[in-house]
């Protein structure tokens, strides 16, 4: 070693030096040093962690809030579509009920004016034979005129079609069907209506139904519809065959 140049003890004293110097620096700066970049790593790491957890948290706060947000919308159209019918179908069973009311109104009434109607014509029938009687007593006069009962029976006869008990229509016609519809010129009475009633009654059988209207046009007598067949004993239609006879 001395033939080199080299102190063995100096070059022992450095090494030993140069050690001691390493483990004084590594264990007051290395030591350290490496130890804090751990724990800044660790750190790091850690917050990685923590941003990646956050992340799958935010994600999944999305996905429950769209879920959220779907099923709200859904909802709000089920409540909208089911007061949307609600509200049809309480304008319907508002429009229904009014029409129904209208209706029933609009029946009554008919009913009533058809009640008045009938009133009015009774009411003239009567005054019809009064004016007829004293129009012939005056045309005629009071001698050839007697029986003023009889002049009012005749008056009803010309009105009801109705005479001695029978339907002068009806005489010698045979009927078939279900039911039929007798037009008088004024509203017949009870008794008229029981006569011409049971007549017709005779031909089709009690099971059968007959229904009474009023129309003036005829004048006087009854027209009788069974089915499609017309009996016309009315005055107007006397007065149109007159006429085509003429």
């Amino acid at each position: 070693m001395e033939g080199l140049g080299i102190n063995l003890g100096y070059l022992i004293v450095q090494i030993l030096n140069f050690a001691i110097l390493f483990v004084v620096i590594y264990a007051w700066a290395v030591r350290p040093i490496v130890s804090m970049l751990d724990k800044r790593r660790e750190s790091i790491a850690r917050g990685l962690e923590d941003a990646r957890v956050a992340e799958e948290a935010r994600a999944n706060a999305e996905v429950e809030a769209q879920k959220i947000i779907a099923e709200s919308q859904k909802k709000g159209a089920e409540v909208v579509r089911e007061s949307s019918e609600r509200a049809e179908a309480a304008a319907l069973e508002i429009r229904t009920g009014a029409e129904i009311e209208i209706e029933k109104m609009r029946a009554s009434s008919l009913v009533e004016i058809e009640q008045e109607r009938e009133r009015n014509l009774n009411e003239l029938r009567g005054q019809i034979g009064g004016l007829a009687v004293a129009a012939a007593q005056k045309l005629i006069g009071e001698s050839l005129i007697q029986d003023e009962s009889r002049q009012r029976a005749l008056l009803e006869e010309f009105f009801s079609g109705v005479k001695s008990g029978k339907v002068v229509v009806l005489d010698g016609e045979q009927l078939s069907g279900n039911s039929a519809q007798v037009t008088s010129a004024l509203p017949l009475t009870s008794e008229e209506q029981d006569i011409v009633r049971n007549d017709i009654l005779k031909s089709l059988g009690a099971g059968a139904t007959i229904s009474f209207r009023v129309d003036p046009c005829i004048l006087g007598g009854l027209v009788v519809q069974v089915g499609d067949r017309v009996i016309d004993g009315s005055v107007s239609g006397q007065l149109q065959e007159l006429r085509q006879n003429l």
